[in-house]
């Protein structure tokens, strides 16, 4: 039906074209001086009448080809604006503003050009040309006027309330998952100042934390209080700026992948320590800061030939081999440990294997590197 109605629009147009055309051909034209036809009234009529209908078959034959072209500008437009965040939309709405306002001053003599038609073109182009500058130069632009203006500036840390989410602000968007929160060690990787940006909580995390920390389960329960402590830390003494997006996609059930979604409109990166979440991001395209991949990188570095003093608390899977660990954690597995179960001895690395999810050191006794050497 809309389909339609557009049609009929169209053809409307297309005989007004049509009826303005043959309105300037029949001025412009001299055909009294070069053929042997009157310029009369009733011809004047008719030509305008031809001129219309000439038009209106013209665009209603190519209607279906420009509603199809519009309906897929409009949903492509309407995908890039889902893309954006409000700030970018806002700078663009502004710079597109300023771009017309200068077009409008700059037509002002053009219009005054003799020659039909022409001022009219110029124009139109010029509205278009510097409209377009305008939207997209102060959009690449906003990071340079946020921090010239501090207009739009949203951090109220007095206010003990998190700050809804309505652009980049500056730096990049860190959007954290759960997993990551109920860890805790982001607070203290923010308090380091090694994070830049704004934090920003989806309301679905926050929903789903609240979920756990009403949960009948203790562990549960202690969970996602523990999680909601750790927000409330962050908001309260650290000098970083805390954000909740209301952003939301209904059609999506699985937190993690309205995660990655959320990271892709925002132009984000998203902060886990869930191996399978990395993957899934990696294979969608989307920034990932792994906690898990940063505590493995700023582990002190161990070199095969190293000693070290380690105790067994466990056997291995192969026979006789022994595990410790260090105090980060790190596994050592030593060979023919197994005798030495419970005991603290001395050892020498042999190898280090490191993968994305943490690092193995593989070792022996001092006394059996020695009685080999």
């Amino acid at each position: 039906m809309v389909k339609k109605i557009l049609r009929v629009l169209l053809t409307v147009v297309g005989m007004i074209i049509g009826q303005q055309a043959m309105y300037y051909a029949v001025r412009i034209i001299p055909l009294e001086e070069t053929t042997s036809i009157q310029v009369t009234p009733t011809f004047t009529m008719i030509a305008y009448v031809l001129g219309a209908v000439i038009g209106g078959i013209i665009l209603f034959i190519l209607s279906p080809k420009i509603i199809n072209k519009g309906w897929q500008s409009t949903f492509n437009m309407e995908r890039t604006l889902e893309r954006m965040s409000i700030n970018e939309i806002v700078f663009g709405a502004f710079g597109l503003i300023i771009g017309l306002v200068i077009a409008s001053l700059i037509s002002i003599p053009i219009n005054n050009i003799p020659i039909p038609w022409l001022g009219n073109i110029i124009s139109f182009m010029l509205y278009i040309v510097l409209g377009y500058l305008g939207m997209s130069l102060t959009i690449k632009k906003r990071e340079d006027l946020l921090n010239l203006s501090n207009i739009f500036k949203k951090h109220n840390k007095e206010s003990g309330r998190y700050q809804k989410f309505e652009g980049h602000g500056q730096g990049i968007p860190k959007v954290l998952d759960t997993s990551v929160i109920i860890d805790g060690r982001i607070f203290d990787i923010c308090k380091t100042d090694f994070v830049e940006g704004p934090l920003v909580i989806p309301g679905f995390v926050l929903e789903e934390l609240r979920h756990i920390a009403d949960s009948s389960d203790a562990l549960k329960r202690n969970r996602g209080r523990r999680g909601l402590d750790i927000l409330n830390k962050i908001q309260k003494e650290l000098d970083i700026q805390v954000e909740i997006s209301e952003k939301d996609f209904p059609n999506i059930a699985e937190v993690d992948i309205k995660l990655l979604k959320l990271g892709q409109v925002l132009n984000g990166k998203v902060v886990t320590n869930d191996y399978n979440l990395n993957k899934v991001a990696e294979f969608q395209g989307v920034s990932v800061l792994n906690i898990n991949e940063l505590a493995n990188a700023v582990k002190p570095v161990v070199l095969p030939g190293e000693e070290m003093v380690v105790q067994v608390i466990k056997d291995g899977k192969e026979s006789g081999q022994g595990i410790a660990y260090l105090d980060d954690g790190t596994m050592i597995v030593v060979e023919n440990g197994k005798k030495f179960l419970n005991e603290t001895i001395e050892v020498v690395v042999t190898s280090v294997l490191q993968t994305a999810a943490g690092r193995m050191i593989f070792a022996k006794s001092k006394t059996a590197a020695n009685k080999v050497s």
